[in-house]
Order: C-alpha cells, then structure tokens, then sequence
C-alpha cells in the first residue's frame, strides 16, 4: 500500500500510511517499504524524517541501506539545494557508489545550476569504468552545459 501510494503521486499519504501502521505495530517493513518511503520524502521534502527513516531501516528493523537508500536520501537532500551534504553524504557510504547515487546527485546539480559539482560528480562517473552508454552521455552533457 506504502509502494502504491507513493508511487502514484500520493507521497504524503504515502508517509502518512507508513506512521500510522509504524504507530500501530501492523509495519513490518522491508528494503522495498524503505525504498518507497524515501522516495516519497524527497518528493515532499522533510528532510529531518527521511534521515529518522534511514536510521531506523538498521537500528530498529536490522535491515542493511542498499545503493537504492542512498541514493533516496541524495535525492532528498538535493532536492531541498544541500548539496555539499549530499556529496559529502555520498563520501561516507561503507562501499562506493555507483551510477544510481553519482546520477540522483548530478541531477539535483543540473536542477539547481550548480556546474563546478556537476562537472566533480560527472568525472567520478567517468572514472569508474562504469560501461553504460546514457551514464557516459548524460556526464559529457553535463560537463558542457
């Protein structure tokens, strides 16, 4: 239901359906249910919650932030124009990003004209050897913009 709702521009019921069910004990949440829940607060940009869910997928649900959790919470902190907090965020991952995280963060950049950390995370997109084609385009665009 989290999924669905948030999925289909309905984020702050979304939200609103994830503490409800959390409040009531009915949650059992999973990598996905954290997916959808992260994504729908970056839509809606409360910042501070996302990272209370973030911190709650390992503290009290022992389930371990995949690439796709970090780069929700890029997506969320880029989307409100902290930039430098995304990136260092992205410098504290436990394993290197990859193209999901490098792209949420290059394309905040591109939303909020900033250009000289566009062209940064463009070159770490170029460096690691990443062999998709739309990445590889996506970061020569950027560099010239």
């Amino acid at each position: 239901m989290i999924s669905s709702l948030a999925l289909n521009g309905w984020e702050k019921q979304a939200l609103t359906m994830y503490e409800k069910m959390r409040s009531k004990g009915l949650l059992q949440p999973n990598e996905i249910t954290f997916v959808a829940v992260l994504s729908a607060c970056a839509r809606v940009k409360p910042v501070d919650f996302g990272f209370q869910l973030f911190e709650a997928m390992s503290r009290e649900f022992g389930l371990v932030a995949k690439m796709e959790h970090y780069g929700c919470v890029v997506d969320l902190l880029g989307r409100v124009g902290l930039l430098q907090e995304a990136y260092d965020f992205i410098k504290k991952m436990t394993f290197e990003a990859d193209a999901t995280v490098l792209g949420a963060l290059m394309g905040v950049c591109r939303l909020h004209g900033a250009i000289e950390l566009g062209n940064e995370v463009a070159q770490l997109l170029l460096g690691s050897q990443l062999n998709h084609s739309g990445v590889m385009c996506n970061s020569h665009a950027f560099m010239l913009a």
